[in-house]
């Protein structure tokens, strides 16, 4: 897969995880929960984002067009 591509997945999942957490910290809301249910499938997009935001950190100054400034 193209380093692009995974940028952009692992982007989304962490804006979808930073919206959720907004929800829940504003109105006690867990959209991922209400969508998927308290199971395995709402524990795997967790684990996925988690490891998009992890991917994003790590590789961010290689992507990042105002740190290469």
């Amino acid at each position: 897969m193209q380093h692009k591509v995974v940028h952009m997945i692992a982007f989304a999942l962490m804006a979808i995880g930073a919206i959720n957490w907004l929800l829940v910290g504003a109105f006690n809301m867990d959209l991922v929960v209400m969508i998927l249910g308290a199971g395995t499938a709402a524990k795997a997009v967790y684990i996925l984002v988690g490891l998009g935001a992890i991917y994003e950190v790590v590789m961010h100054k290689k992507h990042c067009t105002m740190c290469h400034a």
